[in-house]
């Protein structure tokens, strides 16, 4: 548990999916392993990556996907990533009432696509936004920073995705 002014311990749990073992973060343990670019030993980009719905873990989950992007060799795409990101967690966290969420990241020829995965079937709303709007701007930064993003329905919950274009390995 964060303590004031601290981060999100996580610990690594191996859970079984659809596509095999994915790492967990839950409460209370040391962030054992090297980890892509040394973060928490978690890699949303080879597994889902479960996060407590935290407000905190925002942190958590911008940390991994600059990771993934420094990795991938594409830092200038990092404030872009880490900004909507951060949109797509707070929506999670905010919005679903969920207990954890999943972030995955995947890359194929010219796109980079970031998920947030929760197990509420309520789709995201984007709403219009005027200038002295103090809320509410999440998924029109995400329509208007991103190349396409979207919702994907699944038979226990929602994907939101946006996907950037990026050069080609």
């Amino acid at each position: 548990m964060a303590a004031s002014g601290g981060s999100e311990q996580p610990q690594r749990v191996t859970t079984q999916t659809a596509a095999g073992a994915a790492p967990v973060l839950a409460e209370g343990a040391d962030t054992a392993g090297d980890a892509v670019g040394g973060v928490l030993g978690l890699d949303p980009s080879a597994a889902e990556v479960h996060l407590t719905s935290r407000p905190e873990s925002a942190s958590t989950a911008r940390r991994l996907a600059l990771s993934v992007i420094r990795m991938w060799g594409l830092p200038q795409y990092a404030d872009t990533v880490e900004l909507l990101v951060s949109e797509l967690v707070g929506n999670a966290v905010r919005h679903t009432g969920a207990r954890s969420f999943g972030l995955r990241m995947r890359r194929r020829r010219g796109w980079v696509r970031v998920e947030v995965r929760d197990p509420s079937r309520a789709l995201p709303c984007l709403l219009p936004v005027r200038d002295l709007d103090t809320s509410g701007r999440g998924l029109f930064l995400v329509d208007r920073l991103s190349d396409r993003w979207g919702v994907d329905l699944q038979p226990r919950g929602k994907t939101t995705w946006f996907e950037l274009r990026v050069p080609e390995r």
